[in-house]
């Protein structure tokens, strides 16, 4: 599976971002594909995660009412949409693809649980 983010840049606090992902070489149907962020000098932090068949998301306590993960099936195309956004949201923010999943919470939080990754796009928020 490859997975390519789009959509980063620079906006102002408060501002709005949509992020895409667009993955390709097999279809996705049946991973969990969540969204990660990393700021400089730090680890990667889980952002939301949606069950591929289900739809069924899961967000981080910080960005969760600002942040929505959707998908679109026929695209293989997930989408992470950013409202509301603070400075402490810039990151590079990376799509990643969980093929073996299930709804421990605890499991789809951990970066390591994921087999393939994009290569990140940066969100820069100004105050």
């Amino acid at each position: 599976v490859q997975l390519v983010e789009s959509g980063g840049g620079m906006v102002q606090a408060g501002g709005s971002l949509r992020l895409s992902c667009a993955a390709s070489g097999r279809t996705i149907d049946g991973y969990a594909m969540g969204w990660f962020r990393q700021a400089p000098e730090k680890e990667h932090e889980f952002v939301g995660r949606i069950t591929w068949n289900s739809g069924r998301t899961l967000y981080s306590d910080s960005v969760k009412g600002r942040f929505t993960i959707s998908r679109d099936n026929a695209k293989n195309t997930l989408y992470l949409q950013m409202n509301s956004l603070k400075p402490e949201d810039t990151a590079v923010y990376f799509c990643a693809a969980q093929r073996y999943y299930n709804n421990n919470d605890a499991y789809a939080v951990g970066a390591v649980n994921y087999e393939y990754w994009g290569q990140g796009t940066q969100v820069t928020v100004s105050s």
